[in-house]
């Protein structure tokens, strides 16, 4: 997407919503997405001591293991698993999108520091995969069997919610029925140093889906994405996602580097904001995700209002907003539906 791409409607050419079906989260602190309406609990949560171990996360890089988690929480959310947690989906044309901008850099490092000390003999076969950019997607993709697209979104800031953007698309334009849209980023050393402050473990996953398609098996959708836009300044992202002219905002989630117009500043001077940041440190690629996320939560809980999410700014070569509205009255759930993980 270039820096002056739009999607306006929540329909595409064949005429189909993409809502939100299931949510996941592996982010310590945080219990169910609608904690993130804050205030957030600080405590309890997804516990990476112990969620993050098992069989089938063996040999797999922290960031992995991470969006392995939130993917299968999502997943059960959406209806989507079996008692055995096994895919019940049409796998065959179901996408897996990640966004991450740090999330295989500790495998990278480590890779390069043993090819330095003892060539590339001394790298081991186990590890060798995790270096590459799509490593991520590639095992959620194989641990549910989703034969449909398959890509890593690495974007700087505005990264999470280009992803869930190219996931509404390819629903959309009819390459998938659905799509697993996880973002990622790793708690660790490498991660730390580059960022010159603690990073935050955190993997949150989306499952985006036709909302008649929803309705034909009877998910409740939490949200509908209405429009999306990445552009040079806030206000033109605004007005290219519709936020500007269509219903009520009631919930502006924000990253906290903004810079509206004046249109756009009288606009979201009236609304609440959350800054997720703010609360849980560094997100990067999950923050998009995550406000997608919290946007749901807003949206299930009967809230007044659609819901935007900005990222970027000033400081950054972009601005990215995804306008999210309810779903279809008949489709919408009742938060003590929604929101426990197993």
């Amino acid at each position: 997407m270039n820096a002056t791409s739009t999607a306006r409607s929540g329909s595409g050419p064949n005429g189909r919503e993409v809502v939100v079906t299931g949510i996941g989260l592996a982010l310590p602190g945080v219990g169910t997405y609608g904690d993130l309406l804050g205030p957030l609990p600080g405590e309890g949560g997804f516990d990476p001591a112990t969620g993050l171990v098992g069989r089938e996360l063996r040999h797999k890089d922290r960031a992995s293991r991470l969006a392995l988690r939130a993917a299968e929480f999502a997943l059960h959310d959406a209806g989507l698993t079996d008692a055995d947690a096994m895919f019940t989906g049409a796998a065959d044309s179901t996408a897996v999108l990640v966004s991450t901008n740090w999330g295989n850099a500790d495998s990278v490092c480590e890779a390069v520091d043993t090819i330095a000390t003892a060539g590339v003999t001394g790298l081991s076969p186990l590890g060798l995969p995790q270096t590459s950019s799509n490593v991520i997607a590639g095992w959620v993709a194989i641990r549910y069997r989703l034969r449909g697209p398959n890509l890593t979104v690495s974007n700087g800031v505005t990264s999470g919610l280009d992803a869930v953007a190219w996931a509404r698309n390819l629903i959309t334009a009819g390459r998938a029925e659905a799509a697993v849209v996880v973002g990622v980023e790793p708690g660790n050393h490498v991660v730390t140093k580059i960022l010159g402050e603690q990073s935050t473990d955190a993997a949150v996953a989306v499952v985006l889906e036709p909302a008649d398609a929803a309705a034909s098996r009877g998910a409740r959708p939490s949200a509908t994405i209405a429009g999306y836009a990445r552009s040079r300044n806030l206000a033109e992202a605004l007005a290219s996602t519709g936020a500007t002219e269509g219903g009520p905002v009631g919930l502006w989630l924000t990253d906290g580097t903004e810079s509206a117009g004046a249109g756009a500043g009288r606009l979201l001077a009236a609304m609440r904001r959350i800054d997720l940041e703010s609360q849980l440190g560094p997100l990067s690629g999950a923050l998009g995700v995550l406000q997608c996320a919290t946007a749901a939560a807003h949206l299930a809980s009967g809230a007044a209002g659609n819901v935007l999410a900005t990222v970027g700014g000033p400081r950054h070569d972009a601005t990215a907003a995804l306008l999210l509205t309810p779903p279809p009255p008949a489709l919408r759930p009742s938060m003590q539906e929604r929101g426990q993980h197993p």
